[in-house]
C-alpha cells in the first residue's frame, strides 16, 4: 500500500456537537487558502453501505444496548471500508480529507456500552484491528473530538433535519437515549486522555456553548502545525 502525501482530519463527538458545522468552517478556511481539500461524512447515508447502519439507527433490530457494541461496529466498519479506496486516492492525490466522523465514532458510542474498563480495552483492541488490520482503511493523523455536555447536544441533535431512513421517526436511537449520549461523552473523553492522536476541544465556557466561530479557532490552533 502507499505510503499517503495528504492530510487526513476526523471531526467527531456525541450528536449535536457540531461536526458538520465544524466540518464545514474548516473546509471553507482551507479552500479559501487554497488547498485541494475533500471532504466526507459517515455514516453515507443513502447508499448501499449504509443501509445495515440506517435500520440500526432506525430501531429495526431493537435498541442499542440489544444490538451491542460488536454487532453494530461491524455495520459502520462496512460503511468505511466501502469509501476506503476513495480516502486513499485522495491522500495519494496529495488533498487534506476532512471526515464527519469515524473509528472514533464507533469507539465513543460502541464503546460507551461497555462499563467493565478491561472489557472495554478489549474491544478498542478488536475494534482497531477490524478497522486497520482487516479492512486496511487509512489511520487519521488527527482526530479532534468536540465535547459539548450530552444532554445540550441532545437538545441541538433533536433540532437538526430529520434523516429521509427514518420516515415517521423524529430522531434515531442513539439521538433519544440521553443515558447512551452521556456514555458516549464520557468515553469521548477518556479516550481522548489516553489515545495518541485524538484531542479534545471544548466546545462550552461555564455550560454554555461557545460560539461557532470561537470553536473552530480552538480547532484551528489544534491542526495548525500541520500547515507550519
Amino acid at each position: 500500500m502507499k505510503r499517503k502525501k495528504g492530510l487526513f482530519i476526523v471531526f467527531d463527538g456525541t450528536d449535536g456537537s457540531g461536526k458538520a458545522t465544524q466540518t464545514g468552517l474548516l473546509v471553507k478556511k482551507l479552500k479559501k487558502e487554497r488547498h485541494k481539500v475533500e471532504k466526507i461524512d459517515f455514516p453515507q447515508y443513502g447508499k448501499k453501505s449504509a443501509a445495515l447502519v440506517e435500520e440500526y439507527l432506525s430501531g429495526k433490530y431493537g435498541t442499542a444496548e440489544r444490538v451491542g457494541p460488536y454487532r453494530a461496529s461491524i455495520f459502520y466498519a462496512c460503511d468505511r471500508y466501502a469509501a476506503s479506496n476513495r480516502i486513499r486516492k485522495w491522500l495519494e492525490d496529495g488533498k487534506i480529507v476532512i471526515a464527519n466522523r469515524y473509528v472514533t465514532a464507533n469507539m465513543g458510542h460502541q464503546g460507551g456500552k461497555i462499563k467493565k474498563k478491561s472489557e472495554r480495552k478489549k474491544y478498542f483492541q478488536w475494534l482497531h484491528d477490524l478497522e486497520y488490520r482487516i479492512f486496511e482503511i487509512t489511520k487519521p493523523d488527527i482526530n479532534l473530538i468536540l465535547h459539548v455536555e450530552a444532554s445540550i447536544a441532545q437538545k441541538m441533535a433533536l433540532q437538526k433535519r430529520k434523516k429521509s431512513y427514518l420516515k415517521d421517526k423524529k430522531a434515531d436511537i442513539h439521538e433519544l437515549d440521553l443515558k447512551h449520549l452521556k456514555d458516549a461523552e464520557n468515553i469521548y473523553i477518556e479516550i481522548s486522555k489516553t489515545i495518541p492522536n485524538i484531542e479534545l476541544v471544548e466546545c462550552m465556557v461555564n455550560g454554555n456553548l461557545m460560539s461557532k466561530k470561537d470553536v473552530s479557532e480552538l480547532v484551528w490552533n489544534k491542526i495548525v502545525n500541520f500547515f507550519a
